[in-house]
């Protein structure tokens, strides 16, 4: 029964769409000042090939006054540059999403001001506008990015199931305190590190080894409950602290698809790790109150059924290893 429970909760995380592991992306709006009455806009949608974007599209005010936007694809985006202007200025003005009430993503808005200041502003489908403001607010930018790294993590399959192997594989609360702490310093390094370049790894090979990492200790689990004692289940800090890593590079690049406020980037920087943080504590904590309420229902489960969760993150992390490995040559 336990085992069951289980492979249904993996299951249930990676296949109510495989596009969603590991996946966070926003649209994003950026206004950068050229002038008192002037700015260049930079629109990015979410895309899927050379001809499928999401209909989500950025309304001035009526007077302010647009050039014809330039329009490519790149990647999984879809992108387009203009420049608006408006005699008054936009301080004042409303900036509104068509379309964003009807989908379930969220739109990331920067404007860039002369002066060197920003505002950021997430925008949702039950408030797809926004105010132009005079001045920055540090909170705002502060809980943009917090609610952002939150998302993220609950929304970044692959590492919520990295997460449950390791609840898996760790016999013991003190070892598993050890492990998560390694973990989460890991992934904090190279978040870090990658979002301020120095470091820089290509995201497609990243994605393929965060979907390897998971394999690997859904292996480890599966070799402990055959009594045979594997690295992973003697020293499970080190690998969570090897393969954090690795997890950390796959945030910073879903940090950079949304971008930073340059003059505020250790802020937003700080506030996105914690609300990875967060939210991954979050994931741990209902994870480990149901394994508690599992182990207290009156049922003696057969060997076999323990084997299940193991076997199903095994198999959908093989998945993704493929499919990510694919996609190397497209």
């Amino acid at each position: 029964m336990i085992g069951r429970l289980l492979v249904v909760l993996a299951a249930g995380l990676a296949l109510t769409h495989p596009a969603l592991a590991h996946e966070v992306r926003p649209a994003y709006l950026e206004l950068r000042q050229t002038a008192d009455d002037s700015f260049d806009v930079l629109w990015k949608v979410p895309a899927k090939g050379d001809d499928l974007r999401l209909a989500l599209y950025v309304r001035f005010l009526e007077s302010v006054e647009a050039t014809d936007p330039i329009a490519v694809y790149a990647g999984s985006a879809y992108e387009e540059r203009w420049t608006v202007r408006d005699p008054g200025g936009l301080v004042g003005s409303t900036i509104r999403i068509d379309g964003l009430s009807g989908t379930l993503i969220e739109v990331l808005v920067r404007i860039e001001r002369l002066d060197g200041t920003t505002q950021t502003q997430r925008l949702t489908p039950e408030a797809p506008s926004l105010n132009v403001e005079a001045s920055p607010s540090r909170v705002q930018v502060g809980a943009t990015y917090f609610v952002l790294g939150f998302e993220h993590i609950l929304l970044g399959i692959d590492h919520l199931l990295f997460v449950l192997a390791l609840v898996l594989l760790v016999d013991s609360w003190r070892r598993l305190v050890v492990t998560i702490t390694a973990f989460t310093v890991a992934h904090s390094v190279t978040l870090a590190a990658a979002t301020l370049g120095v470091v820089r790894i290509p995201g497609p090979p990243v994605e393929a080894c965060i979907a390897l990492s998971i394999l690997f200790v859904a292996a480890e689990i599966i070799r402990s409950q055959e009594g045979i004692s594997g690295f992973g289940q003697r020293a499970p800090w080190p690998i969570a602290f090897g393969f954090g890593l690795l997890h950390g590079l796959g945030f910073a690049g879903a940090l950079s698809e949304v971008g930073l406020p340059q003059h505020a980037i250790p802020l937003a920087l700080f506030f996105f790790n914690v609300g990875v943080e967060v939210g991954q504590l979050a994931f741990l904590s209902a994870s480990l109150g149901v394994l508690a309420l599992l182990r207290r229902l009156p049922i003696d489960p057969p060997l076999w059924a323990a084997r299940l969760a193991p076997t199903a993150i095994g198999a959908i992390a093989m998945f993704w290893v493929i499919e990510r490995v694919a996609g190397f040559f497209d």
